[in-house]
């Protein structure tokens, strides 16, 4: 599959096909390993513009307090919930 984005954009994305199925990341931590410390927020704007969801797993990144996040596949955020909760993720 080629990839269409910015350089960002595919650096997280290779990224998040790193994380395994069940296991859940935060932004930050995905800004830390990419080795962009300070772009977590840029972070969560690549997981909201990936179109290849959930091929490409956005729904295994949630906020550092928690909480969800979004989520840009079909189906919303009640969607990454069900993907999260299929893959037996402690979230």
């Amino acid at each position: 599959m080629i990839l269409k984005g910015t350089k960002f954009q595919l650096k997280v994305w290779k990224y998040l096909k790193t994380i395994p199925k069940g296991k859940i990341k935060t932004y930050k931590q995905v800004a830390i390993s990419i080795k962009s410390p300070k772009s977590a927020r840029a972070v969560a704007n690549a997981c909201a513009k990936n179109p290849y969801a959930p091929k490409i797993p956005c729904h295994r990144v949630i906020r550092s307090d928690g909480a969800l996040g979004g989520y840009s596949g079909r189906g919303g955020i009640k969607q990454k919930l069900k993907l999260l909760r299929s893959e037996k993720a402690e979230i």
